[in-house]
């Protein structure tokens, strides 16, 4: 499928009133035609059939839709995992709204297929102090590595996300949030630790108790914890 071809049906699929909705939630989004996801997953998953390597290459960047479709495409197409890892290694910089990092990063199977790989690869992100790369390790670790072999690991990496860009830290929340629903022992026992930053701290915490997965024994217990360790520490001094 080329290039302009897919263009004129992104043109067909444009919708003024889902442009604007979106473009409220998704404020530093590139601008917004309106097609909407379920479309966008289709005409992937077409084109990942076809030939990916061509439509990545010569993907615009100036739509949200354009990013969207690279994301998804990424997801779906298969190759082997250095291949696809080195494509993402080149969308990952590309990255500058939270729609495009959560949709690339929940659409891409193959962390399921190769985790001990995609692992590694996932840590170098971790470690560079910026918004949407950290995000990446967050909406990674939720989506695919929220796994018995992998629990201890994933609690133990988010203390390491310290952007303190809002993006990253509501992805680090929602990672905690999330392992507490598969793993409440565990996610418990390391929320007693409270290592993570006091806003993530207390945001993973309202996340959990909003959560329908969750009992209400367990919400009442969350409740009682009150600060991050940084934030008894200053509280402890000041008294």
């Amino acid at each position: 499928m080329r290039i302009e071809e897919i263009r004129g049906q992104l043109q067909e699929l444009a919708d003024e009133s889902n442009a604007r909705r979106s473009s409220s939630i998704t404020p530093n989004a590139r601008p917004i035609l309106g097609a909407r996801i379920p479309d966008l997953r289709r005409m992937a998953k077409q084109i990942a059939k076809e030939d990916y390597r061509a439509f990545l290459e010569q993907c615009p960047d100036d739509l949200l839709e354009w990013q969207i479709l690279h994301a998804f495409v990424l997801g779906y197409a298969k190759d082997d995992v250095e291949t696809i890892l080195g494509y993402a290694d080149r969308f990952i910089p590309k990255i500058g709204d939270w729609c495009v990092n959560d949709s690339f990063c929940q659409s891409f199977r193959i962390a399921r297929q190769h985790r001990a790989r995609v692992w590694d690869w996932l840590m170098q992100y971790a470690q560079k102090e910026k918004e949407y790369p950290q995000r990446v390790v967050a909406v990674m670790l939720l989506s695919h590595f929220l796994v018995e072999e992998y629990i201890g690991k994933v609690l133990e990496v988010t203390e390491r996300l310290t952007c303190d860009a809002y993006y990253t830290k509501m992805g680090v929340a929602w990672c905690v949030a999330t392992a507490y629903a598969k793993f409440p022992a565990e996610t418990y026992s390391y929320l007693q630790k409270k290592r993570l930053k006091e806003w993530t701290f207390r945001k993973a915490i309202q996340k959990i108790t909003e959560s329908f997965r969750v009992s209400a024994e367990d919400k009442a217990l969350l409740r009682t914890m009150k600060s991050s360790g940084a934030e008894a520490k200053k509280n402890r001094i000041q008294s």
